[in-house]
């Protein structure tokens, strides 16, 4: 069959951007009548277009408030008929059913609805658009014969098309068209549902129907090694606890990046971990992160943001060239040149609330550095992380150290002093972001030892102070996990380490106990644990 000339068309629109060029050049270049409903049709008749009232081709007024006007035969009739089919076009004719060729239609904006604060659930449901996926489905249904649009962006191309055509789409437009078509209706139906499951009191993040939208934001060169394929997707339902609007600000997802080359897979989940890392610190104090291979080769806290890079960098200088860091406060010209021209520190990627503009001219010296700019910090932890296993996935809500300091208990004759505790809280949020088994030495609000991702907890002990050489005299520890045996509590202790923080449960605790008695040493527990995988 041939590509069928356009001669009607319905146009009823929620964004209505661009719709009177459009609706314009369809009359006066091709001779198309066009259909319209309510506020698109005012907007056309503004602009001098002539325009056909929906009421008009159903022989109904527009009803109920606008719950009632598309609905009707003489629409769905007009767009599911098969031009090749005589019994279609019988039934047509007897019915007095005109073809309509093409549709131009958006939706009620349901997801900017319910984004605004205290909106009424009565709202919400008026906002539901049932008239506008009914077109559109039955229009992207018969794309033999109609042409259905539903973005903006898509006018000037498919005018194009049609000055190169007589007047006609072609059938492989109409394809990709009714492709967008359900894309946007399973998208829009599924924020319908999470928004009534959250409405019903039911567990948006865990449902029994769990349904994540991904809209591709890159194709990148490559995954994780050079034979592999990989794309970075943009979460569409941003799944934070509570359903937040503004959820979605000041991720990495959303960053704006001021300079660079395109980020790689690695550089996406080096990033994620080093700036999940460093909100776990908030942004009371300057706050700087290291990371390589997703896990942290140096985390510091300072009283300006040059001190807390430096002593980041200080803990591991050859883990750091070639790493991503991560910021809490803005990234300043001086902290710039301390990277670029003092350490002279090969960077893959920097993330920072900002950049000053001195600071992105420094890094002009280093086109290649990623500069990443969020525009703010989420709290710690108030979302969920999946995972994909084969054949299924996981869900879990993100970590974060949570736990009250006040509850934690000290089983130990001797007692950490205040300023100790300090220091061990830092340490215990510095293991929760080191893939386990976790041990961390840390002096003051710096880390000098990171051990981690090893199978057994002492080798991770050993790394940590190996690492940190003689600053171990006088550090303290932190352990992510339990210590099933005293070995690694041994470890440190010879080392010089004088306190250790862990959850504390093993049914060996005693023995713990009773080396850090022998030792002198405060051991505090914390009830809870931070594995990371």
């Amino acid at each position: 069959m041939a590509d069928p000339k356009i001669k009607r068309a319905i146009i009823s629109l929620t964004d209505k951007t661009g719709c009177e060029d459009f609706a314009r050049a369809l009359v006066d270049e091709f001779g198309v009548q066009i259909i319209s409903t309510g506020g698109t049709a005012r907007v056309l008749k503004e602009a001098g277009i002539p325009v056909t009232m929906i009421d008009e081709l159903t022989g109904f007024p527009e009803m109920m408030d606008g719950r009632v006007k598309t609905l009707h035969p003489k629409v769905h009739g007009g767009l599911l008929c098969r031009r090749d089919l005589e019994s279609h076009m019988g039934d047509a004719e007897a019915n007095g059913i005109e073809m309509i060729d093409m549709i131009v239609v958006n939706l009620y904006a349901f997801e900017a609805t319910i984004a605004k604060p205290g909106v009424e659930y009565a709202d919400a449901i008026e906002n539901i658009d049932i008239g506008g996926p009914s077109m559109l489905r039955s229009a992207a249904k018969n794309h033999a014969s109609v042409t259905v649009v539903t973005k903006p962006s898509s006018y000037d191309a498919i005018l194009e098309e049609m000055r190169a055509n007589g007047g006609a789409t072609t059938l492989e437009t109409r394809k990709k068209l009714a492709l967008e078509v359900f894309r946007t209706t399973s998208a829009y139906d599924n924020a319908i549902y999470s928004w009534m499951l959250g409405e019903l009191g039911g567990d948006v993040d865990f449902a029994d129907d769990k349904r994540i939208v991904l809209e591709k934001e890159a194709t990148l060169r490559y995954g994780e090694n050079p034979h592999q394929k990989a794309a970075f997707y943009k979460r569409l339902n941003p799944g934070r606890k509570g359903g937040e609007p503004e959820g979605a600000a000041h991720t990495l997802a959303n960053a704006q990046q001021l300079q660079g080359k395109e980020l790689s897979y690695n550089n996406y989940l080096d990033t994620d971990s080093a700036w999940s890392a460093c909100r776990e610190f908030g942004t009371d104090v300057p706050t700087c992160v290291i990371i390589k291979h997703q896990t942290p080769c140096g985390i510091a806290q300072a009283d300006d943001i040059v001190k807390a890079y430096q002593d980041a960098f200080e803990c591991d200088p050859v883990s750091a060239f070639g790493g991503v860091m991560a910021f809490n406060r803005p990234v300043t010209a001086e902290l710039a040149k301390q990277i670029v021209e003092v350490n002279k520190q090969f960077s893959e990627v920097l993330i920072a609330p900002s950049f000053d503009e001195g600071a992105v001219a420094v890094f002009e010296q280093k086109p290649n550095v990623r500069l990443l700019q969020t525009g703010g910090m989420n709290p710690a932890g108030n979302d969920i992380e999946v995972r994909i296993v084969e054949g299924g996935m996981v869900v879990q809500d993100l970590d974060s150290v949570a736990e009250d300091p006040a509850a934690f208990t000290v089983p130990t004759e001797a007692k950490p002093t205040p300023e100790m505790m300090e220091q061990l809280i830092f340490a215990w949020k510095c293991a929760k972001s080191v893939k386990s088994n976790a041990v961390v030495l840390t002096k003051g609000t710096r880390t000098v030892g990171i051990g981690g991702g090893q199978p057994n907890r002492v080798n991770s002990a050993r790394i940590a102070v190996d690492q940190a050489g003689e600053d171990a005299k006088g550090a303290v520890c932190a352990s992510d996990a339990f210590l099933p045996f005293p070995d690694t509590l041994e470890v440190v202790r010879d080392a010089g380490v004088v306190a250790l923080i862990q959850p504390g449960g093993s049914i060996r605790d005693d023995l713990s106990i009773e080396v850090a008695n022998a030792a002198g040493m405060p051991m505090v527990y914390t009830g809870h644990r931070h594995f990371r995988h």
